[in-house]
């Protein structure tokens, strides 16, 4: 059964640094894309980075610079580094495992991002 565990949350001041982790069991990791999310309550889900199966990566452009997504197949794990963490940064970061055609999804619970002024 496919899994997805998010970890790496917590509280920090304004500034701060995070970095969030993925570790997917039950799917053959090195093939799917992974995106990581985040969500606000009541508020949509907005896509905040991307890698696909052969490491290329994208951002929101209002993420370029500040956060970095990597992956190492050999752990099944997708890493998400926040740099400068401001406020509005804070929510639910929820992590996506998916085929190149989305025909295949899995997601994750998420870590909760708290960052205070």
């Amino acid at each position: 059964q496919a899994q997805l565990v998010e970890s790496g949350g917590g509280v920090v001041q304004s500034g701060g640094s995070l970095r969030l982790s993925c570790v997917a069991s039950g799917i053959d990791f090195a093939v799917y894309f992974i995106d990581w999310y985040r969500q606000v309550p009541g508020k949509e889900r907005q896509l905040v980075a991307g890698i696909t199966s052969t490491g290329k990566k994208n951002y929101i452009d209002s993420m370029k610079g500040r956060f970095t997504i990597s992956r190492d197949n050999a752990k099944n794990t997708v890493y998400l580094q926040m740099e400068n963490l401001q406020p509005d940064d804070t929510a639910n970061y929820i992590c996506n495992a998916h085929s190149p055609r989305h025909d295949i999804e899995h997601w994750g619970r998420g870590t909760q991002v708290t960052v205070s002024s």
